[in-house]
């Protein structure tokens, strides 16, 4: 049930919108192609079963995994926000 001025179910296609935002930059940030065979931060070896798992890959673990740690979170649903639709 929505409210206001804003049709039945609204809130879910927000919802439904939000999760195929994240789907899709999810997807842009995963790796394509062939997989490198060192390290494109630290020069090491990347093992052969990290290069078979994840087509593309380019990162060591060690550094994929400080790579990680520094993501940015999303922030906040601009969509869902009132003082967005306000202005």
């Amino acid at each position: 049930m929505a409210g206001g001025w804003t049709r039945d179910g609204a809130v879910q296609d927000q919802i439904d919108d939000t999760v195929m935002d994240a789907v899709l930059a999810a997807r842009a940030r995963m790796p394509a192609g062939e997989a490198a065979m060192h390290c494109a931060e630290c020069g090491e070896d990347i093992p052969e079963g990290r290069r078979r798992a994840l087509p593309g890959v380019r990162t060591c673990v060690a550094c994929q995994s400080a790579r990680d740690g520094q993501m940015a979170t999303a922030g906040f649903n601009r969509r869902g926000s009132k003082d967005s639709q306000l202005k």
